[in-house]
Formats: C-alpha cells, structure tokens, sequence
C-alpha cells in the first residue's frame, strides 16, 4: 500500500488581472514562502520541487521553470514540471503527492502558476491553420457548443447557469484572494451582460488572473511534526482521451467518469452527495457545474440541472461546491486546478476563514484541461486513511 501523504502547508498570492508588483519568479516565491511558513519549514527542508503551468504560448516564455529553479528553492534539487493543458494544477500536486506515497521524498513542495498579463491567453488559444480564420475564439468558443449540447439533452432551463454566476461570485466575496468581487451580484446583473459565446454571457465565464498556488505534502512521520492540523490525501486519480474519437461524449467524457470512479474507490466512497462534505470543482464557465455534477457521480444523467436549482450546492446547501468562488472568480489557468485541491485541504483543516464549510471532514478537488480531455482529482480528509 502506498504510504499515508498530507498537505501541511499551504499558500497563495493574491489574484489580479495584473500583478505589476511581483515578476515571475516573485509571484512563485510568495505562494511558496506562504506555503513553507504554513508548515513551519524553510527552504532547506524541501527535498524536491514540483512545479506545473499551462502551455508557454500563454506568457511566450519557453520552459520558464528552468530561470525559476533559485527563485523556488530547487537548486541542487529534483526539480519536476508537469503540464496537463488547464488539469496541471491539479496534476502537479498529484504528482508530488506520489513522491511521497511512493516513499522517494519526505517533505516536496509543489507549485502552479500563470502571469496572463504577459500574454493573451484567448488568442493563443484561437489556433488557425495557413491562410484560414479560425472560428474558434478563446475557450469559450470551444466549450459552448458542449453546453448547448447538455442543455438539448437534459432540458436545462436557461437561467441555470445564471444561478451557478451567482451563487460562485456571492461565494467569492468571502474568500479574501478571490480575483473577482462583485458586491450586490444579482440574476439580473448577469443576465444584462453581453453574450460572448451562446449561451455564455460575460458574467458566467472565468476572468484571466495572475497568481501562484503552493502546497507542501509531507510523509506521515514529517506530518507530525509540523505544527498545524494536516490535510490527508485519501485517494488520487488522473485520466486522459483524445480529443476526437467515434463516439466520444463531450459533454460528459468518459475520463471524468474514470477518475471519479477510482479515487472513490480509494477513498471508499459510494455516494459523493452523501459522503463529501463540500466539493473544489472546475468551473471556468458557469454551465460546467450541472455538466460535472453528473460526470462526477453527484446524480445522474440530466439531473445536474436540478440539483443547482434546488440550492444543493450553494453555501448552505448540503454539498456546497466552489465555496471560495472557483474559477469564475479567479483564473491564474495553470495554478487553478492546484487552487481547487488547495482549497479543499483548506476546509478539512478548518483553515478556510470565511468560507469555512462548518464540519468539513473529507472534500474533494477536481481540475480538467484541454478539450475536457484531462482530469485530475483527489478527495482529502481530517482523519488519516
């Protein structure tokens, strides 16, 4: 069996459509120094550094991990780079967690981040060939024919994603990090909003952030000692597919359904609604939280609608999803997925301030990239495994 692995540490910058004050290597080393501090370590401590970001063209620097190896801490150290497309987050923290499963590493420090001020992310997602327009404008673009795709075959109402808006940004205004704040967010505020992508309008799409997120998992025996509660790692999983197959469903593919599957299984869970306590989930557009809802196993087919509707997942609902405003409201791409496991070790510590879950034991963190074609999970818990 793999040996027992926990977050002690955890840290995270500020989100901001521009970070003009920090570099690169300056917004990596705050989350880091967040994270140490956290787990009452040093630099020194560190065995191994295990570092993940979506793909160079978003900020044009080309393996940006290499100039960055002082600034982390990783000169005369393993030094890892994960890319999973928007997954890594994600990813990378599952990869660091197998150091220590696998008994390589004691103490790893994981980061991820993304500066899109340095860049333009949408446009470097809008690929065209030679002499050709591409019709595909940003993310948005791709994943808004899935969401029309859901809404056909479930008979979701329009205002669902109104709803998931709403709810997220209300969530937001009490995460103190959260990028985006819209006090007084309201249906009617959203719906007012330009259609970028039908059906998503302006106010149900992610923003673009710059900002780190940086854990430090630690081996059982580094985990009693450090100082503050840990967050244990019940279960990982990681899952792939094409793009493009005969018979693929994008709207709910088949890697999700596996990932979700196996580290439930880890974790021993047999209903996620019932036996999670809250749930990090990525949500770049508002409709993805019905879509996901059914593709994690929270309810079945064309019954994610209603579960949002019916205030399930809200704050005080009895399996909240997104309590810290997900990534509708902050969206550094290559560290969100890594946010969403962040945060819920943040609520099975009882660390999450003001939007603590009261009674948060186990919760899960969940990332996908690519043409939702990458996944990566983890359920963390209170209690050792």
């Amino acid at each position: 069996m793999a040996n027992p692995c926990a977050v002690i540490g955890i840290g995270q910058t500020q989100y901001r459509t521009k970070r003009l004050d920090v570099s690169m290597a300056g917004l990596l080393r705050e989350a880091a120094r967040r994270a140490l501090d956290d787990a009452g370590l040093t630099w020194k401590d560190i065995d191994a550094v295990v570092v993940g970001k979506a793909p160079d063209l978003f900020e044009g620097v080309v393996m940006p991990e290499v100039f960055l190896a002082d600034a982390i801490g990783a000169t005369g150290k393993p030094l890892m780079r994960v890319h999973t497309a928007g997954s890594v987050g994600g990813s990378t923290a599952i990869v660091a967690a197998n150091l220590i499963q696998s008994g390589v590493h004691e103490r790893v420090l994981t980061i991820a981040w993304e500066k899109q001020s340095e860049s333009n992310a949408t446009w470097a997602l809008t690929v065209n060939g030679p002499f050709t327009t591409s019709l595909v404008v940003g993310a948005g673009g791709y994943f808004a024919p899935h969401i029309r795709a859901y809404m056909a075959r479930s008979g979701a109402p329009d205002h669902i994603g109104t709803l998931v808006a709403v709810k997220d940004r209300q969530n937001a205004l009490r995460n103190p990090y959260a990028h985006l704040k819209i006090p007084g967010i309201s249906r009617e505020m959203v719906e007012s909003t330009p259609m970028l992508w039908e059906p998503i309008r302006y106010l149900e799409t992610c923003p673009s952030s710059d900002g780190a997120c940086a854990m430090v998992l630690a081996s059982e025996d580094a985990a009693k000692k450090a100082p503050g509660k840990p967050a244990w790692v019940h279960g990982t999983a990681m899952r792939s597919e094409p793009m493009q197959f005969a018979g693929r469903d994008s709207v709910s593919p088949q890697g999700g359904k596996d990932a979700a599957a196996d580290v439930y299984r880890q974790a021993g869970i047999t209903d996620p609604r019932r036996e999670l306590d809250c749930a990090e989930v990525y949500v770049p557009f508002s409709w993805y939280e019905p879509m996901w809802l059914e593709n994690l196993g929270f309810c079945g087919d064309n019954e994610g609608w209603k579960l949002t509707e019916s205030g399930a997942t809200a704050f005080d609902g009895d399996i909240p999803w997104n309590p810290s405003g997900g990534v509708l409201s902050s969206n550094p791409i290559g560290a969100s997925g890594m946010i969403r496991f962040a945060e819920a070790a943040l609520q099975v510590r009882g660390q999450a301030g003001d939007h603590q879950v009261d009674g948060a034991r186990r919760a899960l963190g969940h990332a996908y990239g690519g043409g939702a074609q990458f996944f990566a999970v983890w359920v963390v818990g209170s209690d050792k495994p």
